[in-house]
């Protein structure tokens, strides 16, 4: 298995891990990762709340502070509470919930009262008149009794009192709920009288998200081992007047969960169906907070609510004062009453508009995150960083298009944000090393051609390998040879590390011109270099800038003979001037790395590089310093050439004609060059029609205007040595 991943490309390789850890980062689905899925659904649910229903069916009785500024603090006498139960079911209410547990009598019942007095013998008229009164408590329950209640009960398990029997029915097919809902070993509970007078019992807990905002309530939960609904769902039982709660589970008719307990799939009261996810919890689509969906408590005691405000509604009775503390975080709001929330999520299940997060999303967002992951990576290997971050961007808007959709249409919950940031991830990731790996290629090829090619021509290579065909490629090419004259004269009279000094010194600055003028060096082959143009990047202006580096490298040699004769000066010894031969040619070659590959070196082969040495042997028979096949002058008339004759080389039957090079456009432009190439001109002429008094005549001219580049040439013409 090593073996195989060790012959995976990088990039795969990096992409397979980084996908990996993705999914595996999913699966485990740490806190950081549900927070930015919750945070997604956040901002559809502010962009896209749900509607408020304008003819409220759900109205909260509110203990705020008018009514306690009123009536007094809280808690009040339970006969008030008794007032407040019969006035709404008077007003034809057709639900009243109380979102709070009545676990202990009311400290101003009259028995409470009597307790505290028993003990005084000066109180016996106040105890006697107490005796004849009824309990609050019994008040309270007498009004309950008579209208259509819900009461709370509050799961806990540092409780272990029993609680009382769920007053309703629950039926269920499929697996039993008690294996999915969330679970309190006890619970607190309301007064025995208090339950035994009431229509339904619903719990009040809720569970926020670890950063305590209220996204989702229980619609069922376990308390001591039997089933509750929320306080919203039993509100909505009484309300409808229905007895059962029907539950479908994973295993039940209809639901396919192919053998898997998947959870609770959905809950019905009556015709409403409320979807759930696998815990028996119901996500809340919270509507704006609206002051209108609120009636005080005052207002309903005082009797100045319109009755038809309360009839047929369902009624919450709950805590709004802000110094009661009870409010709650949500999405859309920092803080509300917590009565609210069971309002709003009795609200959504009569408005029937739910969301869902649906029991195959994870699967499908993973599904998501492999295919556009492969696809993305695949991409960043064949088709570059561009096409695969237009691929993998187009992916990320489509998934954020889709889970909106879903949100806005169907009210389904998918996460556009962990496969987009793990889309993102693996670009960057695989993109960085592609990055890395072309950054070490690059770094290949400077050190492979840092010795050979001038610096802008090795960052230009490594911008563009494309142009580098490390295969072979045929181009045309310009060659330049160049020889140090009487090499073995020089050598003669110099120690081994005279000699290397003299050789460095001397080719350091012909390489610096060569590659000033983006040549490429080829070899030094003892006293002679070998360079070329048109190779490895591509030189429109390869004859020209050959032609300028020859006459440059002339420049160079005349400088550092001026400093080596001030040395030999200053020293006492004879100074001995270097001088080169060089030989230019231009022609179609096999360019590439040529060797084994254990060693090669990126080089050129063809006739055109014999012809070239040729060329730059040819130096000492015309006595010119450079010396220019026809192709090079071709492709370079702007230049000083002189027609000097012709070369067969070795192996060649047609022979060549070749120029001197004598200077570049300014010189070839300016009035000696013109004088010397009009008397040139005239000898060769001359020269051609075998006129020797004529011949003698030109030659004299040419010598009188001929630059040193052309003496030899025709003083070798007088003793009639160059081959015509």
């Amino acid at each position: 298995m090593n073996a195989g991943l060790s012959r995976l490309p990088l990039a795969l390789f990096i992409s397979i891990a980084l996908l990996a850890a993705c999914l595996a980062l999913r699966v485990a689905d740490p806190e950081p990762v549900a927070r930015l899925r919750l945070s997604a659904f956040d901002t559809y649910l502010r962009a896209a709340p749900r509607q408020v229903d304008p003819s409220f069916p759900v109205r909260i009785v509110a203990i705020d502070e008018a009514a306690l500024a009123a009536v007094g603090q809280w808690p009040w006498p339970r006969t008030k509470l008794a007032d407040l139960v019969s006035k709404l079911f008077a007003a034809g209410a057709a639900s009243v919930t109380f979102d709070m547990v009545f676990a202990e009598p009311d400290r101003l019942s009259p028995e409470v009262l009597l307790r505290s007095l028993m003990d005084d013998p000066g109180q016996a008229a106040a105890i006697a008149s107490l005796g004849r009164l009824s309990s609050n408590d019994a008040r309270l329950a007498a009004a309950i009794d008579e209208a259509p209640v819900v009461l709370g009960v509050a799961g806990n398990s540092s409780v272990t009192s029993k609680i009382a029997p769920y007053p309703g029915a629950v039926s269920f097919a499929g697996d039993d709920p008690l294996m999915f809902v969330h679970s309190f070993a006890g619970g607190v509970q309301n007064l025995p009288n208090l339950t035994k007078a009431a229509r339904g019992i619903g719990a009040v807990n809720w569970l926020p998200s670890s950063d305590q905002v209220l996204r989702r309530i229980p619609l069922l939960v376990s308390i001591g081992g039997a089933l509750y609904p929320s306080l919203a769902l039993e509100a909505l039982r009484v309300g409808t007047k229905q007895s059962t709660i029907f539950i479908k589970s994973s295993g039940g008719s209809g639901v396919e969960a192919l053998g898997q307990k998947t959870g609770i799939e959905s809950i019905r009261v009556g015709e409403t169906v409320l979807p759930s996810d696998g815990r028996g919890e119901l996500w809340l689509k919270f509507a704006p907070s609206d002051p209108r969906r609120t009636i005080s408590a005052l207002s309903v005691l005082n009797g100045t609510v319109k009755t038809d405000d309360l009839k047929s509604r369902h009624i919450i009775i709950g805590a709004t004062a802000t110094g009661l503390l009870d409010l709650r975080a949500t999405p859309l709001e920092a803080a509300v009453p917590g009565v609210e929330i069971h309002a709003q999520a009795l609200e959504q299940m009569l408005a029937g508009d739910h969301l869902l997060r649906p029991a195959y999303a994870t699967g499908a967002e993973i599904a998501f995150l492999i295919i556009v992951g492969v696809l993305v990576a695949w991409l960043i290997e064949r088709s570059g960083a561009l096409i695969a971050a237009i691929v993998g961007l187009a992916s990320i808007a489509f998934i954020i298009l889709i889970s909106w959709l879903a949100y806005s249409r169907a009210g389904l919950l998918f996460d556009p944000v962990y496969p987009s940031l793990s889309v993102a991830l693996l670009y960057f990731g695989v993109s960085l090393t592609s990055y890395i790996k072309s950054e070490i290629q690059r770094a290949e090829i400077r050190s492979a051609f840092g010795h050979y090619v001038a610096a802008p021509l090795i960052e230009e290579l490594a911008r563009n390998r494309d142009k580098l065909k490390l295969g072979g490629e045929t181009r045309e090419i310009t060659l330049l040879f160049a020889d140090v004259r009487g090499f073995s004269k020089i050598s003669e009279g110099l120690r081994a590390e005279e000699l290397i000094r003299f050789v460095n010194r001397l080719f350091t600055p012909l390489t610096d011109v060569i590659l000033g003028h983006s040549g490429t060096i080829d070899k030094f082959m003892g006293d002679a270099v070998m360079a070329f143009w048109n190779a490895p990047v591509h030189d429109a202006d390869h004859a020209s800038n050959a032609c300028r580096a020859a006459l440059a490298m002339l420049d160079r040699l005349a400088a550092l003979n001026d400093a080596t004769k001030a040395e030999a000066a200053a020293a006492g010894v004879p100074f001995m001037p270097v001088r080169l031969g060089i030989g230019l040619n231009t022609g179609e070659c096999v360019v590439g790395n040529v060797g084994s590959p254990q060693r090669f070196d990126y080089s050129v082969l063809g006739d055109v590089v014999n012809v070239a040495a040729r060329f730059e042997e040819a130096t000492k028979t015309f006595g010119a310093r450079i010396v220019v096949g026809e192709r090079t002058a071709a492709q370079a008339p702007q230049f000083a050439f002189l027609e000097l004759g012709s070369v067969t080389p070795r192996g060649k039957d047609r022979a060549e004609n070749v120029f001197a090079l004598l200077g570049d456009e300014t010189y070839a432009a300016s009035e000696a060059f013109l004088n010397v190439r009009s008397a040139h001109v005239a000898f060769l002429a001359a020269r051609q029609a075998g006129d020797p008094g004529r011949t003698e005549d030109a030659l004299a001219a040419c010598m009188r205007v001929a630059p040193e580049d052309m003496v030899t040439y025709y003083r070798n013409s007088v003793s009639e040595k160059i081959a015509t």
